[in-house]
């Protein structure tokens, strides 16, 4: 697949990312269970394909996601050459510390997991979600040991991983990220990341732009699946969901399509982070960023009018 680089680090991925989270098992965030053998399945099924990165993170599943790549990885003989694996710091789960003695550690429990003594692509995830601001920015900081990491050779590249727009923003401007990911924040149905799109591509950082099903639903339907950014949604909510089902009905084109390319076609947007917990997803993935989208569908779709509000305000966050 196309190769796009991360910044000047050196590293290139492709368009699709693919996103670990739910092989962790967090049936409090997707609604449903994960178990170790489906996990195991559908990373083989990655490793197989044509993608060539995979992002997980510390506190997926409380780590499992990491260990059940880490398995992979391990009977394998190592990841396939060339391969971009993407983690992220995090915060205690417990007391939601997040100092730089508390970064080092995270890293120190990632790599156990993963079975690997560096990675390509490291993040500080969820910094609104720890106790204080503070520990992570200050003197002595996550951030200070994140760029540390970097220096030391355990990273090729850095990157800020979250949810809240305002904060992420003001972090871009104050530190020298290579990467930034922004998730359920640039969809057909919402645009509140746009803005920081624009500053973080003038100013050369690679932007991996996660959850384009907005949390699944254009992935298996709003019938299915009446969940909107991981919340059980009702008809308002879903109402704009529905307007993008019923043009893609009339042009013949699956939504998961749709919502895929949406991202993909951005030029801004150096790759796309898909989450997939079952192998068939990584095929199916791979066929909707081949499907042919006629452009009367696209005016359709570029003509609705979408929220910049945050998507996520009003979420019960359960990490597991």
């Amino acid at each position: 697949m196309e190769q796009r680089s991360i910044g000047d680090t050196g590293l290139v991925v492709g368009p699709i990312m693919f996103g670990t989270s739910s092989l962790g098992n967090m049936p409090d965030t997707y609604g449903y269970e994960v178990g170790a053998d489906r996990a195991r399945a559908t990373v083989e099924a990655i490793f197989r394909g044509p993608t060539n990165s995979i992002d997980t993170s510390n506190n997926y599943g409380f780590g499992r996601s990491e260990e059940r790549i880490g398995a992979v990885i391990r009977e394998r003989g190592g990841l396939p050459e060339g391969f971009v694996l993407s983690t992220k710091l995090d915060r205690d789960m417990e007391t939601g510390r997040f100092d730089a003695a508390r970064a080092r550690q995270s890293l120190e429990e990632s790599l156990t997991r993963l079975g690997l003594d560096r990675v390509s692509l490291l993040h500080l995830h969820d910094p609104e979600h720890a106790r204080d601001l503070g520990e992570i920015e200050g003197p002595g900081g996550a951030l200070e040991a994140l760029f540390r990491m970097k220096d030391e050779g355990l990273a090729d590249a850095v990157g800020l991983a979250m949810g809240r727009i305002d904060l992420q923003s003001r972090l871009l401007r104050d530190w020298p990220f290579d990467a930034l990911i922004s998730h359920n924040r640039f969809t057909l149905i919402n645009r509140s990341a746009d803005a920081m799109f624009d500053y973080a591509s003038a100013k050369g950082m690679a932007i991996l732009n996660a959850a384009p099903y907005a949390g699944g639903v254009f992935a298996k339907g709003s019938a299915r699946m009446p969940r909107v950014t991981y919340q059980p949604a009702d008809d308002e909510t879903l109402a704009p969901v529905r307007r993008v089902e019923q043009i893609c009905a009339r042009h013949g084109v699956p939504p998961g399509a749709a919502a895929l390319q949406f991202s993909m076609r951005d030029p801004r947007i150096t790759a796309t982070i898909v989450g997939v917990s079952k192998s068939e997803r990584v095929a199916e993935t791979l066929d909707w960023a081949q499907v042919s989208i006629p452009d009367a569908a696209w005016e359709e779709l570029d003509s609705l009018e979408c929220s910049s509000d945050d998507p996520e305000a009003n979420r019960d966050y359960k990490p597991a």
